[in-house]
């Protein structure tokens, strides 16, 4: 099933968990794949592909309106909004069975143990489905701190190794994990900050949990507006190179950035910018490497030629007569 659909499922779960509703959504949800499966009129409009998302999520929003829960409209959205239309019935059956399952279970044992082990793309848009149910119950002014206690947690998370690694750890179990991100945060960030965080420790690993952070600040920008640029520099920024940085990055994206700033002094100067999947690159580190490459190349190139003007006639020095 799509990675962005498990994730906004998994937040929606939590939702219904907790008002003890996830047996009467799942039979709700396997009563709209029937009512659109029998509708042969209504099914042709929303499983064709040449009929525009929002479109056929507006007739479904129409005919499904007072009919069912909220969190079931929420989640039939979605499916058509990131499911492939010719999946669409089949996605809304899953949903339905998944629910159903989860209602089944013990009330201790309700969340899945771990999530499956997804490549770096799906485990980004599983954990972007999830904030994107997060974000809709959410204000623009907490979005805003939301995305920047995020990317505070996520650089906290990257300069301490031993942190990492275990927040990483699928041999520790996820309970574990989710308790120390919660011992980290729970005190000072917002409940839908710590909860965002915990779904990004379950099935990810060492070396891409941050990643996931970072995927959750995009995501957060994204929803109110804004494009995240991440700038990595060799000293402290100030006010004014902040807003001649911002500006240009706003020309280049046509919409408003947000510079999110580190100082990392092995850059030597300059400063290295990302946003999305623009890479920007002028940091002194990175011309010194570029002149070391140049230099090693141009050094190889001149070997080479010397060796290939310099001829050996059977062992004795040019120029010299031998019988």
């Amino acid at each position: 099933m799509t990675p962005a659909l498990q994730g906004y499922l998994a937040a929606i779960s939590e939702s219904l968990v907790a008002s003890g509703s996830l047996a009467d959504a799942g039979a709700e949800m396997d009563a709209v794949a029937d009512l659109v499966e029998r509708n042969a009129e209504l099914l042709l409009v929303v499983i064709d592909a040449s009929v525009p998302a929002p479109a056929r999520r507006a007739v479904l929003a129409d005919l499904l309106e007072a009919r069912v829960r909220s969190e079931v409209r929420r989640l039939v959205d979605r499916a058509v909004a990131v499911v492939p239309a010719s999946d669409l019935v089949a996605s809304l059956r899953w949903i339905a069975d998944q629910l159903t399952v989860a209602a089944s279970r013990s009330p201790d044992a309700r969340e899945p143990d771990d999530e499956p082990v997804l490549g770096k793309l799906g485990a980004r848009n599983r954990v972007t489905g999830y904030a994107a149910a997060v974000f809709e119950d959410a204000s623009v002014g907490d979005l805003e701190e939301i995305e920047d206690e995020l990317f505070r947690f996520a650089r906290v998370v990257e300069a301490n190794r031993p942190l990492r690694a275990a927040l990483g750890d699928r041999d520790l179990p996820v309970a574990v994990r989710q308790a120390l991100i919660t011992d980290l945060l729970g005190g000072s960030a917002m409940p839908a900050t710590v909860r965002l965080a915990r779904y990004a420790a379950r099935g990810g690993s060492a070396r891409d949990f941050v990643s996931l952070l970072d995927a959750l600040v995009e995501s957060a920008a994204t929803s109110r507006g804004w494009r995240v640029a991440r700038v990595r520099a060799a000293s402290e920024v100030d006010e004014r190179q902040r807003s001649a940085l911002a500006e240009s990055l706003e020309h280049l994206t046509g919409g408003p950035v947000e510079l999110h700033v580190t100082v990392e002094p092995a850059l030597l100067g300059g400063a290295v910018v990302e946003i999305g999947d623009l890479l920007v690159d002028g940091s002194a580190r990175h011309r010194l490497d570029q002149l070391k490459e140049h230099v090693l190349v141009a050094g190889a190139a001149s070997s080479s030629s010397l060796h290939e003007a310099s001829p050996v006639h059977d062992g004795h020095p040019e120029g010299r007569e031998h019988t």
